[in-house]
């Protein structure tokens, strides 16, 4: 396909984000507007445009390419996620709006102490820089390939480029802009989706429906899987366990996901808020996966050679742009582009909020939305998109996946400890020693990238698959239980 049609489309695509932008924050672009959009959110609106947000770039071309080595064992983690979401529903929203939180993080504070807070803050801001990045990362390279290097484009032009544009329509309304793009973003990507099974259906020369059988009767429709409990990362009860505590760390405590369910008007409206994103989510990876199947089917039938393909992550994109028509092509990029900045644009400015809220202390100030403060909560944003550019940059630097993806995989580490604090907090009523708190989040997955790496994979059968964060927040509860110089006078109950 022309890269200039794709560099069109994604022309059109910008234009339509900023103009949206426009409208959201003619009228206010103060801090309230920016970090929970006045508390004035539908749920709906929020419940559909996290779609986007949850599932990445990196999501909408790895789940369907992973389909060719794990069939669909992949959705037993996703029904780990469903179970994560209800306890978000339940137990968490109830004591974040309870508390009227603005950053999550500062339940920490008037729980555990201050530097639990603001180490709990720091993991945040470190973790979803370094994950956001990576994840930008591996999407701009496609752009890049099969885009920017027609012209010869530098790849740190590129990012930069996608950068500038993600910060100019979220400058100034934030999220209650972030709200309605989302919201566009997330049926851009669902629309890729469903249209996506159709041309490979139509490539196929069958129905939608008849594409859906082969699906069921092929040998990658496979989804559970019993045997080897100890040595199979895909076992069920690895991908279910691990599936709902990563939810609950990486989602219900992240500010990022977390910062959307804040600007509803009550807790009930959270709440319905979160089942609905379930439900969409658990049929929109059901989906995924069946565009995996059909693209490995599609190849099969078609007899194309993807032997020389770098990784399966390229298998959709190449088949997208190289094999289907000039429509399917700029669905497959819209999807893309969708996914891409629906995250990257949350996560800018849920880090912005975090450390406007939790370092610079906004939310004691008299008057948060003073201009003064608005202005340096501009700088905040502009430094936070600087940040991701140098990380990203970095990465190209290393030009190693192994090493990229071991620094992504350190920072999900970290949600280990952060699971660790805040369930230390809800399920106790123990105080803990503070001054101590940063060194067991260091420790506590320090101490298992060595087990894992020097011990476990070595030495025995077990492989630790996504129940690793079970592990690492274990331990760091158990350091501040041990250490704990006893109960509080007065139990802060959820």
């Amino acid at each position: 396909m022309s890269p200039i049609t794709l560099l069109l489309f994604l022309f059109v695509y910008f234009g339509i984000l900023l103009s949206v932008s426009y409208f959201t924050s003619r009228k206010a672009a103060d801090n309230s507007t920016f970090f929970v959009a006045n508390r004035n959110s539908k749920w709906y609106m929020v419940a559909f445009g996290m779609i986007g947000t949850a599932l990445s770039g990196v999501t909408f071309i790895s789940v369907p390419g992973a389909v060719g080595i794990s069939n669909f064992s992949y959705f037993q983690f996703v029904v780990g996620n469903a179970l994560g979401f209800i306890v978000i529903a339940y137990v968490l929203l109830p004591l974040y709006y309870r508390m009227n939180l603005t950053s999550i993080y500062t339940y920490l504070e008037e729980r555990l102490g201050h530097r639990s807070y603001k180490t709990g803050a720091m993991i945040f801001l470190v973790s979803r820089t370094v994950g956001s990045a990576f994840r930008l990362y591996l999407v701009t390279i496609i752009l890049q390939k099969f885009i920017f290097d027609a012209w010869d484009v530098p790849f740190g032009i590129t990012v930069a480029g996608c950068l500038i544009l993600i910060w100019l329509y979220t400058n100034k309304g934030g999220l209650k802009t972030i709200i309605i793009t989302d919201t566009l973003q997330t049926f851009c990507l669902l629309t890729a989706v469903l249209l996506s099974i159709y041309f490979m259906a139509d490539g196929l020369g069958i129905t939608v429906l008849e594409a859906f059988e082969r699906v069921k009767e092929s040998s990658y429709a496979q989804i559970v899987v019993w045997e080897n409990l100890l040595g199979d990362k895909n076992h069920f009860w690895k991908h279910v366990i691990g599936g709902a505590f990563a939810t609950i760390a990486m989602t219900g405590l992240d500010q990022d996901l977390m910062q959307k369910n804040l600007s509803m008007k009550t807790i009930g409206e959270a709440q319905k808020n979160m089942l609905t994103f379930t439900g969409i989510f658990v049929v929109i990876n059901l989906f995924f996966l069946a565009v995996g199947a059909l693209l490995y089917i599609y190849v099969a039938d078609k007899g194309i050679d993807i032997s020389a393909l770098r990784t399966p992550d390229y298998l959709y994109p190449e088949i997208a742009l190289n094999h289907l028509s000039v429509a399917a092509g700029i669905i497959f990029m819209m999807g893309l582009t969708a996914a891409t900045f629906a995250t990257t644009d949350s996560a800018l400015t849920a880090l912005t909020t975090s450390f406007c809220v939790d370092f610079l202390n906004f939310n004691k100030k008299e008057n948060p939305n003073d201009p003064a403060l608005v202005r340096q909560r501009n700088m905040v944003h502009l430094v936070f998109s600087v940040v991701m550019l140098a990380v990203i940059l970095v990465f190209r630097l290393l030009n190693d996946d192994s090493v990229v993806t071991a620094i992504f995989t350190a920072a999900s580490y970290t949600y280990g400890p952060l699971l660790g604090l805040f369930a230390f907090g809800i399920l106790t009523n123990y105080q803990v020693k503070d001054a101590l708190v940063p060194y067991f989040c260091l420790v506590s997955p320090l101490l298992w990238y060595v087990l894992n790496t020097y011990y476990i994979i070595p030495h025995t059968s077990y492989r630790i698959g996504f129940e690793l964060i079970v592990y690492n927040a274990f331990t760091t509860f158990l350091m501040l239980w041990i250490t704990s110089p006893g109960k509080r006078a007065v139990m802060h109950k959820i």
